[in-house]
């Protein structure tokens, strides 16, 4: 059979993993690229990655590389290729494009050039064209555009190779399958498994890593249960080479089933308990698992041999406050420490600084992104010589670290820090707040602001002016940072500073740094990704808390626009408060990708959730859609090379809100906001507009002491 060339994909982190079972498989040719491994070899070898790689995303055959200067040569190239060999004049197809680049501003416009290479081809060809099916195509056409390059291949694998076929209930961020057998394949479990070792998954929320586990063990493929895959309607298809597969891969699941340990997964949650109980079902391994209701603290391991326990601790929401976590961490170190010696443990985690809190040292700790996230695997040894007495060593850190701090003449600053904390703290807890500022500027001498992102604290310093001695400055700064971590009782890597100055325009959401981590805090009924390093904003302006939360209360049934949509927090709200469809618009590529893994962090996603990367007053001037809620958050200013004309807020506001308010139905509502501290709303040149300030009713406690910190007004068409 011809030797063809094809990519399995993965998320980094994972391609280590994949290229090993890409060789035990018997592909040739192994070279990484960005975004997983491209590998040599046969249908029949692609065929068998897609049944039974436990670690790629998805399997892609390619078809044509070729370079793209404008947007005119990646119609020509896939225009010249022929179609017609791989799907049917009647069949069905899709495109998925991804990059941006000669031309091509977003992905739906590159996928609907492709999409027209593709139908005009077969209608000079064929007389017929295909049409478009976004669910379930004959044909899923990927093209990559990246360093003015085309990668075009055919999606073999059709639905994310995740999707194993047996998820029937779920909970709140279920990991995914490809993700959890990456997991364990780090954690040694096809080994402690051959030996017999069981597996315990205290915390098995939906019983995701339990069920790989099990299925690992008894040697069956993941696509065993898949029903559809991306080559069912390709014409290159070879039914017989794909049936005698399955039928290999049953036989091979009869061999293993009865090799299976023991394994045991367990959860506070009796809604995750019947979720795991349902999916192993569906999975067929429900008599060779053991599933109960048992809270993390009861857990009692088997007797005999050692085996593995492995663990993703959940998010904030199924284990209380930012506090309760760091508890659960401790507790989670006691419970393997008494319980458990002489086992293997894993922990899969977003927040591997409170996994010092355990009082175990890591043997090996890997790098994985769940999502967008950054996550470690904390691999553990459960042995006297790695345990570690965190909580006396910590505490002696912070009070030596306060004693020099106040040493140095910080004792003000220190007692004016836990006053604030005092009362803010009771308010967050009362009110639910994770993410509040807790200090600004409240001393003249230490002039910093200090924002607390639950776990994490943003600091940042304003610049002093001439005539403060700078050594001093300086040295003010280092007792600020010495004492933060001390006072909050956090790691010192929790502590992120940067100098904040006056700015001018958009030079707010410039890069400062290349770090690329982000952390999840939450925010009411959302979850959010913010960058300490990155940029000198976080992602997430504190002082619009109040406002964002209005907007989520006001969206139930309504069409929302956000224009100048930042990261996305407020589309976020809006959608979780009920909005029927999103449409969020931003001329920046970075931050609209973050707004779209913002959603996606709550399961936002679908065309009724619009991402449109253009400047907001050129879209305005052809939009024409209607909508109830528009919230509208522009720059102070704005000469970003790509507009065609600066911006000023003060200058230009009466313009954008009249053109925005065209879209606003009668009935609508229009949120105004800005943080130009100066601002004067025009209100002579919008006379036929009602107006209603809300500047006090969104300002947060937490922000009170500067009620200038932004202002915002609802705007209604007079009837």
């Amino acid at each position: 059979m011809n030797e063809q060339t094809f990519i399995a994909t993965a998320p980094e982190g994972v391609d280590p993993l994949l290229a090993a079972e890409l060789v035990k498989l018997g592909a040739t040719t192994i070279k990484s690229v960005r975004g997983g491994i491209r590998f040599q070899g046969s249908l029949e070898l692609a065929y068998r990655v897609c049944l039974w790689s436990r670690t790629a995303s998805r399997v892609l055959l390619l078809l044509a590389e070729f370079p793209v200067a404008e947007v005119e040569a990646l119609y020509a190239g896939i225009h010249a290729l022929p179609w017609e060999d791989h799907l049917a004049p009647d069949g069905t197809l899709a495109v998925e494009f991804t990059g941006t680049g000669s031309g091509i501003d977003h992905s739906h416009y590159g996928a609907q050039r492709v999409k027209d290479a593709v139908v005009d081809r077969f209608r000079a060809q064929c007389g017929q064209r295909p049409g478009v099916d976004r669910q379930q195509p004959d044909l899923r056409i990927h093209v990559l555009l990246r360093d003015r390059q085309a990668t075009v291949s055919l999606d073999l694998s059709g639905d994310s190779l995740h999707r194993r076929g047996y998820r029937e209930a779920t909970v709140i961020a279920p990991l995914k399958e490809t993700l959890a057998a990456a997991l364990l394949l780090k954690s040694g479990w096809p080994n402690i498994a051959a030996a017999g070792g069981p597996l315990l998954d205290p915390l098995c929320g939906s019983g995701t890593l339990a069920i790989e586990a099990t299925w690992m063990a008894g040697d069956q493929a993941p696509g065993l249960l898949r029903e559809h895959w991306g080559f069912s309607g390709w014409l290159g298809h070879i039914p017989v080479l794909w049936n005698r597969l399955l039928v290999e891969a049953q036989e091979r699941r009869t061999l293993g089933k009865p090799r299976i340990p023991l394994i045991l997964a367990s959860d506070h949650d009796p809604k995750a308990v019947r979720a795991a109980l349902a999916n192993a079902r569906r999975a067929g391994v429900a008599d060779r698992m053991r599933i109960e209701r048992r809270a993390f603290s009861a857990l009692q391991p088997p007797l005999g041999i050692p085996g593995l326990l492995i663990a993703n601790p959940p998010y904030g929401e199924r284990l209380g406050a930012t506090e309760d976590l760091a508890e659960f961490y401790t507790e989670f170190g006691e419970v393997l420490k008494t319980r458990l010696n002489g086992w293997r443990a894993a922990l899969f985690t977003s927040n591997p600084e409170l996994g010092k809190r355990m009082g175990l040292r890591a043997e090996k700790v890997h790098v994985f992104h769940n999502g967008p996230l950054d996550c470690r695997l904390l691999r553990f040894r459960v042995e006297s010589e790695f345990f570690v007495d965190r909580a006396t060593a910590d505490q002696r850190t912070r009070t030596r670290a306060l004693k020099q701090a106040a040493a140095g003449g910080a004792e003000g600053f220190i007692n004016r820090l836990h006053k604030n904390l005092r009362h803010l703290g009771r308010w967050a807890a009362r009110d639910g707040v994770s993410c509040y500022r807790i200090y600004d500027a409240d001393l003249p001498e230490y002039a910093v602001a200090i924002d607390r992102y639950e776990q994490w604290l943003h600091v940042q310093e304003y610049a002093p002016p001439a005539t403060v001695d700078a050594t001093r400055a300086r040295e003010r700064l280092e007792q600020v940072m010495a004492a933060l971590p001390a006072a909050l009782e956090l790691p010192a890597e929790n502590v992120f500073l940067k100098v904040r100055q006056r700015q001018r325009g958009s030079s707010q959401y410039q890069k400062q740094a290349q770090q690329g981590r982000f952390h999840e805090v939450h925010e009411g009924p959302g979850r959010f990704l913010v960058n300490f390093s990155d940029y000198l904003d976080t992602g997430l302006f504190l002082d619009h808390r109040l406002t964002r939360q209005r907007l989520g209360e006001q969206a139930a049934g309504r069409r929302f626009l956000n224009l100048f949509g930042y990261t996305g927090a407020a589309t976020v709200h809006a959608a979780l408060g009920g909005a029927t469809s999103t449409t969020t618009v931003d001329l920046s590529a970075t931050y609209l990708d973050w707004a779209r893994r913002n959603l996606e962090l709550n399961g936002i996603c679908g065309p009724r959730h619009q991402l449109i990367q253009m400047d907001c007053r050129q879209w305005l001037v052809w939009a024409r859609e209607r909508y109830e809620l528009i919230f509208v958050d522009p720059p102070t200013f704005s000469n970003s090379k790509r507009l065609d004309h600066d911006f000023d807020v003060q200058r230009d506001h009466v313009e954008l809100l009249r053109q925005a308010l065209r879209l606003l139905t009668p009935d609508g509502t229009l949120v105004f906001s800005t943080n130009h501290r100066r601002f004067r709303l025009d209100r002579e040149s919008l006379a036929e507009v009602q107006i209603e300030d809300w500047s006090r009713k969104t300002l947060p406690l937490d922000f009170a002491r500067d009620p200038k910190i932004h202002q915002c007004w609802a705007l209604r068409v007079r009837g």
